[in-house]
């Protein structure tokens, strides 16, 4: 019975050690999945893709900029009609932190782009909270934050 016991308690342990190896690999799926993700909506910006970016954009998502913030609507809006045009984001530093069906994506960019026709450059820590929905993961905010003396 001692046996018994001993072995089905290595058993369970062995089951523990299996399902959080494969959290941990589900994890940094998803956090190279978020970060495709990430440098897709960057290029699709620069490729002034509203109608893609607007099947990415969560319906409820948030844009804060340093002109101000609004939604989804204007956000595609804005880059349909290129008043802004986010020309190059230059990726310095990624990471990803998921948790349960939220991630958070911070993002060190210098980004060139025309605002208002006038072209400027500015050094961002950049924030991207995704959500995931029906599998599918949907981007439900981006904020910038300007980097004083970068």
């Amino acid at each position: 019975m001692k046996v018994s016991l001993l072995g089905f308690c290595f058993f369970i342990m062995g089951v523990q050690s299996a399902l959080a190896q494969a959290n941990k690999a589900g994890s940094a799926n998803a956090e190279q999945e978020i970060i495709r993700l990430s440098k897709d909506k960057w290029r699709w910006m620069a490729e002034k893709k509203a109608d893609t970016l607007a099947a990415l954009f969560h319906d409820k998502a948030v844009f804060v900029h340093m002109g101000g913030s609004w939604g989804k609507e204007q956000e595609v809006n804005i880059i349909r009609s290129g008043g802004i045009h986010y020309k190059k984001a230059d990726i310095q530093k990624v990471s990803v932190n998921i948790i349960g069906t939220t991630a958070i994506l911070l993002n060190k960019i210098t980004l060139l782009a025309v605002v208002g026709g006038n072209e400027v450059t500015n050094p961002f820590e950049v924030t991207e909270v995704y959500v995931q929905e029906n599998g599918a993961w949907k981007l439900g905010a981006l904020s910038f934050t300007r980097l004083i003396g970068q």
